[in-house]
């Protein structure tokens, strides 16, 4: 039985790593969309800790906002339509794309090595790249992982794992965290405005339902 034409197709939350020097190492599209995401944000008031009233309601900017979201990956699935992929290596390819995103470049490594063994007397760390959690059209999020915990339940005869539950907590980055120019401080600023204007249309849909005769 085809289903209902009209039905609407539900989009995938995934997490994209932009690395123009790898762009699909780290593109993570999430197979089963998380039942829950638990979201906590912590204000951020210039006046906590102080004696001076007059800054008592002031903001230091935006709240810090976590998101915690728990993926499930299984292959069973692909093994049971023969994809040689699943068949040969499991879920292992998808665990190591979020595995990516707390890695520095192994290429970054070698050539920091070579540097210290000839002299160099400062090296620069490895940059993380562009983390972005895509949650919808209206939630496009620069974040940077802080919580990664992999729980592998099965495995096939070369212990390659073919199911698996991931535990991530996210750290959104907004503008007070980035450079004017990086593009994660416009995309969160345009978080922001899209936000400001569902309050809008939430408030104007309160008074009205407020409004209703009961």
């Amino acid at each position: 039985m085809s289903s209902f034409p009209r039905t609407p197709r539900t989009q995938r939350g995934a997490i994209v790593a932009v690395d123009p020097f790898n762009p699909v190492a780290s593109l993570v599209v999430f197979q089963y969309n998380p039942d829950t995401m638990t979201r906590t944000l912590t204000p951020q008031m210039s006046g906590d800790g102080g004696n001076d009233r007059t800054e008592a309601l002031r903001l230091a900017g935006p709240p810090v906002e976590n998101i915690r979201v728990d993926v499930e990956i299984d292959a069973t699935d692909q093994l049971a339509n023969g994809d040689p992929i699943a068949g040969s290596l499991g879920i292992y390819p998808q665990l190591s794309s979020l595995e990516m995103l707390i890695y520095p470049k192994s290429a970054q490594v070698i050539l920091n090595a070579v540097l210290m063994q000839v002299g160099t007397l400062e090296v620069v760390p490895a940059t993380a790249p562009l983390t972005l959690f895509i949650w919808g059209p209206k939630r496009v999020l620069p974040v940077k992982l802080t919580e990664f915990t992999i729980t592998e339940e099965a495995f096939d005869p070369n212990l390659n794992p073919i199911r698996a539950k991931v535990s991530l907590g996210l750290r959104v980055l907004s503008y007070n965290d980035l450079p004017l120019l990086h593009p994660g401080y416009a995309l969160f600023l345009t978080h922001q405005v899209v936000k400001e204007a569902m309050a809008v249309v939430g408030s104007i849909s309160g008074v009205a339902n407020a409004s209703l005769p009961r």
